[in-house]
């Protein structure tokens, strides 16, 4: 059977087209949108962590939530269990730190091995996550994110007191169309 697009229109016959009916498992579990990281790419991100210089755990929380940028970063519950992963194959090992007695991991030479072995894994997703980081820098631009409310506010303040007739829709959608044409030339 052939991959679906998600966002095709057409839905094949007993499939609810609901809140989320066309979107396969994968959007629906993070409320339509796509996961920020794969399979074992958060273990890869620990370890190039570690490769950089011993941590704790809450330490390459920070990393990885600078790396991605935004205000994300990961969970404990998500980077301990990568930890545990790391330990158990030989890639990682923990020690016991003075202070509360928290655990400072270290890379090892198998994971140095590894990590080495992954080096194109790796440079694919530290570009991934650049990318994303620039995105979300020029959705953040204030000048923008003002001249957006301008125009929100402008269509909500048009519609305040009275609905528009058919032909003013029509303008309207015209006016907000060739902008986007616009722009998608800038």
């Amino acid at each position: 059977m052939e991959p679906t697009n998600p966002w095709d229109d057409k839905v094949p016959p007993g499939v609810a087209r609901g809140l989320h009916g066309s979107l396969p498992a994968e959007l629906r579990r993070h409320g339509g949108r796509r996961r920020l990281f794969g399979p074992g790419d958060v273990k890869l991100l620990a370890l190039r962590c570690l490769h950089e210089a011993p941590r704790h755990g809450y330490e390459i929380i920070r990393a990885i939530g600078d790396a991605v940028g935004g205000d994300y970063s990961p969970s404990p519950g998500t980077i301990y269990p990568a930890l545990a992963y790391l330990e158990d194959m030989g890639f990682a090992s923990a020690a016991a730190a003075g202070e509360g007695g928290r655990k400072q991991y270290c890379i090892t030479p198998g994971g140095e091995v590894h990590l080495v072995e992954q080096a194109e894994a790796v440079q694919r997703l530290l570009a991934r996550l650049h990318r994303g980081r620039e995105q979300a820098r020029a959705r953040g631009i204030p000048e923008i994110q003002r001249a957006m409310e301008n125009l929100k506010t402008a269509l909500r303040l048009r519609f305040e007191h009275d609905a528009p007739d058919a032909e003013t829709v029509g303008r309207l959608v015209g006016v907000i169309d060739r902008a986007a044409v616009e722009i998608g030339q800038v």
